[in-house]
């Protein structure tokens, strides 16, 4: 059933890689998020979405710390966020990976280079051994080997984001947090990244909160969907928000875009049956 607004107290034991209670951001006197409950399972995606100022990313960078929330709980893999300081803060960053919207690459490092730097920071290595690992993510990406000698300025913009996804996955994270991944690509160049990051998820285990506004990735990668309502949050699956009675969900999912969508995911079900 579609959650929101109220604590929901799952009792089929599924593990809670990450929880939200009571949570409130806030900027001076403007509220974002209000009272906001959410809880994300291990081994799911979950795309983050919402109207124009409904603060994803905020939420986003609210859970990895980079905004301190001015009320409520975080926690990340059973941790309190706020309660983690020094090595125990540092520790539970080696079981996270963030790619953000722009890729936020050092554009003074190789791809390779840039690879390194979390590897540098956590796992203590010495530089052949980092550029093992470094090549190891490229291929994982689906990037060439020759991608980690170069700049983020030769790369394409896809491939940009494929490195800084790498990047991401240099610690090889339990929770993994995307932020407008398929944002700038072109419909195909889309296709694939979501085919990358649903492959991704299944092989290594991955659990990855997905802020989007690209459909076609909530039907073809989510198995949940967060909605980002009123500053709070509704969680269902795609069926369950298709039938879920509010304006702006049903505007969203059931305008032109959403029902071109579903168009394309009812030609893909109906192409692989065959």
């Amino acid at each position: 059933m579609v959650e929101g607004g109220q604590l929901v107290d799952h009792r089929d034991g599924r593990d809670v890689v990450l929880k939200l209670r009571d949570v409130r951001t806030q900027f001076g006197d403007h509220v974002v998020h209000d009272h906001l409950d959410f809880d994300m399972f291990r081994g799911e995606v979950v795309g983050l979405v919402g109207g124009s100022g409904t603060g994803k990313s905020v939420l986003l960078r609210t859970i990895i710390g980079l905004n301190p929330a001015r009320e409520g709980v975080i926690e990340i893999l059973g941790n309190n966020i706020r309660r983690l300081h020094g090595k125990t803060e540092h520790a539970l960053h080696a079981h996270i990976g963030v790619q953000f919207q722009d890729g936020a690459l050092f554009s003074s490092l190789t791809v390779a280079e840039n690879i390194m730097v979390p590897i540098r920071e956590h796992a203590g290595l010495d530089e052949g051994a980092m550029r093992c690992i470094a090549a190891l993510k490229i291929a994982l990406v689906g990037l060439p080997p020759d991608s980690g000698d170069k700049k983020p300025s030769e790369l394409s913009g896809g491939m940009r984001k494929r490195a800084s996804l790498a990047r991401a996955l240099a610690l090889d994270p339990e929770l993994l947090f995307l932020d407008e991944p398929t944002a700038g690509l072109d419909p195909i160049g889309a296709s694939h990244y979501d085919q990358l990051v649903r492959e991704l998820q299944q092989s290594l285990g991955l659990s990855v909160l997905m802020v989007t506004h690209d459909l076609d990735s909530l039907y073809a990668v989510c198995d949940r969907i967060a909605v980002l309502l009123d500053k709070r949050v509704v969680v269902g699956t795609m069926d369950e928000l298709l039938a879920y009675d509010n304006p702006w969900v049903r505007e969203y999912f059931h305008g032109p875009r959403g029902r071109a969508a579903a168009a394309v995911q009812e030609r893909k079900a109906a192409f692989n049956g065959k």
